[in-house]
Order: C-alpha cells, then structure tokens, then sequence
C-alpha cells in the first residue's frame, strides 16, 4: 500500500511539472501572437498609407485597379 501511495505521488509530481512546463510555453505563444497581431495591424496601416499615397489620398481597391498593360 506504501508503495502504492509513493509511485501517485511520483505521478502527480511528475504531472505538476508538466502542467507548469505546458502553462509557461501557451503564455510564450500567447506573446507572440499578440506580437504578431499588433505587426499585422501595423502592416495594414502602413500598407493603407501606401495606396492612399498612391491614389492621390483616395482609397481605391486592387479590384478597381486597371492591369498594367491599359
């Protein structure tokens, strides 16, 4: 029975560790994913910026946009 009682709390142990390791890589990947989230939005901005320079201040879709070749 001592035995028994030993080798659960060798795996609970072993699974606290684990759940620890587990919780710290999510908020790692969590950070970057706000990282990444707030380049993106950035991106777009910039990316915003760039076409309405373009335009000359109006926003115009790619769609709308004639092929080079006209």
């Amino acid at each position: 029975m001592k035995d028994r009682i030993i080798e659960l709390e060798s795996k609970f142990s072993f699974q606290e560790d684990t759940i620890a390791e587990l919780n710290e890589v999510i908020i790692r990947q969590q950070r970057q994913l706000d990282d990444m989230a707030l380049q993106m939005t950035r991106l777009a901005e910039q990316l915003e910026d760039i076409m309405t320079q373009r335009t000359g201040g109006q926003l115009v879709s790619s769609a709308d946009e004639k092929p080079p070749h006209y």
